[in-house]
């Protein structure tokens, strides 16, 4: 059973809106430097997994973080599946598309479903209940790991463990709650037998199908189209649009674990934070005297229990407790530390009122290089663009917008029209709105260049793709 192959099943299709506005959309909190050591959060996660131990992961991701994903596996020298996801839906459909693709290879391995936004500070301890906890997949269990709890959260599900032991410290489960009141939590910590989930799940894939095709057979019927009618370029699984669209959604803990009868628990001590919300995150950073995580330009005075962090201006604060204060350029933070829970409500208002800042970063990056936003009005726009060497942007048109270049490093190769040209330093030019344009850079070196758009609309969704080299036409 030790040679058993286990293939990491890393779930990363999040938005992370409870650690708003750091996290958003376009690169949620499992792409950023979170924990200050120069890593992401999905880099550690694959860290946790880059050993003997595991086989190459199927990462399930959604179809706009393709690059982000692909980014990370090739500066930690990892091979990986990765599953697109054309719109966004919850982990029961993750888990079941990882399985019947494993299954679809003529195999039936050990998945370790991981989420990607997860913090486990002992790896080590982690690895080993893994390879401890194997054995028991034969016997048809889908195993949970349990974390003892430390206060009544409600944004945990609860895992109530029974006394019947399967294997060392292996239990049969007895109930799984999901997400309780304060009330019903505060019952659980009392009790002493209820763990949190951790989110994290072993099984076999024909276990996982078995119990989906029970539970939720229309679920595996709508996974199955999406895969068949498919296609496959490379690493990348691209999934069928209208099947996907089919598919509700649903977690793993309310479509199987609420519900199976086959669920054991292994409660596992590895220092372990989920990094859900603001919370969460202070608790694992490090603190000054006072008990406060600054970072930026900071001062403070008589302020205690604190995280403070600016990514633009100044930030003086002065008899503050227990609050978050998050400063970028486009948005400021100011909450209770107890009220971050209620952050994502403010992300649905964003919605609502149709504004953006749930969506973009000032700061984008995209697969030839990124774009910084300088300033916004309400007919233009000013941007810096950062090509890569060797990269370029797709061939494209807006209909509301026109562009002016003014190259400021580097060399241009441009596209416009029927005409095809070279700026150099301090040279510009101007794209009209629907007339098709590129933006080249054929050298060894950076290009960077100042973008000013004009026009009635200026949302970045105003582009059509005729062609690009990172198949992003639509």
């Amino acid at each position: 059973m030790q040679n058993q192959n286990i293939v990491p099943v890393i779930l990363s299709g999040g938005s992370g809106t409870r650690l708003w506005p750091l996290s958003r959309k376009s690169k949620p909190k499992q792409f950023l430097d979170l924990m200050d050591d120069g890593n992401t959060i999905f880099g550690s996660t694959l860290d946790r997994i880059n050993s003997h131990q595991y086989s190459e992961p199927i990462i399930i991701c959604n179809k706009d973080h393709k690059y982000l994903v692909s980014q990370e596996l090739f500066q930690k020298n990892i091979n990986g599946s990765i599953i697109l996801e054309p719109i966004s839906r919850n982990t029961a459909i993750s888990l079941t598309l990882a399985a019947l693709y494993n299954i679809a290879k003529n195999r039936d391995d050990v998945l370790l479903v991981i989420p990607s936004d997860h913090l486990i500070k002992d790896i080590s301890k982690f690895n080993q209940y893994i390879k401890n906890a194997v054995k028991v997949v034969e016997k048809k269990y889908i195993i949970t790991f349990g974390i003892e709890p430390s206060s009544p959260e409600t944004g945990y599900g609860y895992i109530k463990s029974s006394n019947t032991r399967i294997d060392n410290d292996i239990f049969k489960v007895n109930e799984f709650t999901e997400k309780p009141n304060k009330k019903t939590a505060l019952t659980f910590l009392e009790l002493g037998d209820y763990f949190w989930n951790s989110g994290i799940f072993l099984a076999k894939a024909s276990v996982f199908l078995e119990s989906i095709k029970v539970y939720h057979p229309n679920i595996l019927k709508y996974c199955q189209q999406a895969l068949g009618k498919g296609s496959q370029d490379k690493d990348f699984v691209s999934l069928d649009l209208k099947s996907f669209e089919k598919l509700p959604d649903i977690s793993i803990d309310y479509a199987i674990a609420e519900k199976s009868n086959n669920l054991a628990l292994c409660p596992m001590d590895i220092e372990w934070s989920d990094l859900g919300g603001w919370k969460s995150l202070y608790k694992n950073l490090p603190k000054d005297n006072d008990n406060n995580y600054l970072k930026g330009d900071i001062i403070t005075e008589s302020c205690n229990n604190c995280y403070i962090n600016s990514f633009d201006n100044l930030v003086v604060g002065i008899g503050l407790n227990n609050l978050v204060i998050t400063n970028i350029k486009d948005a400021i933070l100011i909450s209770d530390i107890n009220s971050d829970q209620k952050v994502k409500n403010i992300v649905t208002k964003l919605k609502e009122n149709n504004r953006t800042e749930h969506l973009l970063h000032v700061k984008e990056e995209r697969p030839w290089g990124y774009y910084e936003e300088l300033t916004l009005s309400t007919n233009f726009k000013v941007k810096k663009i950062v090509v890569n060497p060797k990269s370029a942007l797709s061939l494209q048109m807006h209909n509301y917008r026109s562009e002016h270049w003014i190259v400021v490093r580097g060399v241009a190769y441009v596209i416009c029209g029927d005409r095809e040209f070279i700026l150099e330093e301090n040279q510009s030019t101007y794209i009209s709105k629907q007339q098709k344009h590129r933006l080249i850079n054929k050298e060894n070196t950076v290009l960077e260049l100042i973008e000013v758009q004009t026009g009635s609309y200026l949302g970045e969704d105003d582009i059509i793709r005729f062609s690009d080299i990172y198949n992003r036409e639509k």
